[in-house]
């Protein structure tokens, strides 16, 4: 067994089959297939059940994703240990966000890390809810992540770094309700059509706690893809309730971005695998220490 097995394991498990991971890793499938099936001698287990086309994977195959991630990721950490000798020169960091902390602060944390290590390359991947970043984390899917919570987290799983809070607001366009304000009550939304994005989102959450607390709106749209959110508003479908974190680039896009009273917050954190990070991830996470503190 040899790391490069494990690596064509886990980018058939990522991508979804043999076809679109040997296009990823620009090798023959041929060659993946017969990589498998080394792995698979060597484990004396079948990893998929090959059904026509498809890769199915088989309890074998689930028992491995974890372990395999870890060993990739050790491997990754000893390059990149080798790298930092050289003042982090090169490299890549893996970093997951959900999409409202993805335009602030990551855009911010990822500018300050990328002009002083411009030689390593950030990836950046998408998760809906906290609960899918930590879970990438802890697999080590990703070394870290971004995420928004409605209280503080344990660190039972992962590792969290406070980087403080943000409060709901509400994006409204230009022209529409309340565009003169600049502050709303919520009480005030009773009536409005509303923008809303996917249950297990924190801001699905606020607007479903509106109801709860007896204020009736109507739901114009239901929407997972979060940078959908702004056009639907600057084209009239409805408001959206979004975190502050939005408002700069709201502004420059012609809508407006208003406090909502009385002010809501959800809890603000970089987490980290447990165990040695990475270098470039030890940079990254202490220079978004730096700048909270800052």
């Amino acid at each position: 067994m040899d790391v490069r097995q494990l690596e064509y394991f886990l980018a058939i498990v990522d991508r979804g089959g043999f076809n679109r991971a040997a296009s990823a890793l620009y090798v023959s499938q041929p060659s993946l297939s017969q990589a498998v099936r080394a792995l698979e001698r060597d484990l004396g287990s079948e990893l998929f059940h090959r059904i026509g086309r498809r890769a199915v994977l088989t309890e074998a195959g689930r028992a491995l994703i974890e372990p395999a991630r870890e060993a990739v990721r050790s491997l990754e950490t000893a390059r990149a240990s080798v790298a930092a000798v050289h003042e982090l020169r090169e490299g890549r960091l893996d970093v997951v966000s959900v999409p409202s902390q993805a335009v602030e602060p990551l855009t911010s944390l990822v500018s300050a890390f990328s002009h002083r290590y411009p030689g390593v390359s950030v990836a950046i991947k998408a998760a809906f809810t906290a609960r899918d970043v930590i879970d990438m984390v802890r697999t080590g899917a990703v070394e870290l992540g971004l995420l928004a919570s409605a209280g503080p987290l344990s660190d039972k799983e992962v590792v969290c770094h406070a980087l403080g809070r943000q409060r709901f607001a509400l994006m409204v366009p230009a022209g529409g309700p309340f565009a003169d304000r600049t502050v709303v009550g919520c009480q005030e939304l009773a009536g409005q059509r509303l923008i809303v994005g996917q249950p297990g989102t924190g801001m699905r959450a606020y607007v479903d706690a509106l109801r709860e607390q007896g204020i009736e709106y109507t739901v114009a749209a239901e929407t997972e893809h979060r940078v959908s959110l702004m056009p639907l508003v600057l084209a009239g479908v409805g408001l959206a309730v979004v975190m502050d974190s939005w408002r700069d680039l709201a502004g420059q896009l012609g809508a407006r971005v208003l406090d909502i009273e009385p002010e809501t917050t959800l809890d603000i954190a970089l987490v980290s695998r447990r165990g040695i990070l990475s270098p470039a991830a030890a940079a990254f996470v202490t220079a978004a220490l730096s700048a909270v503190d800052s």
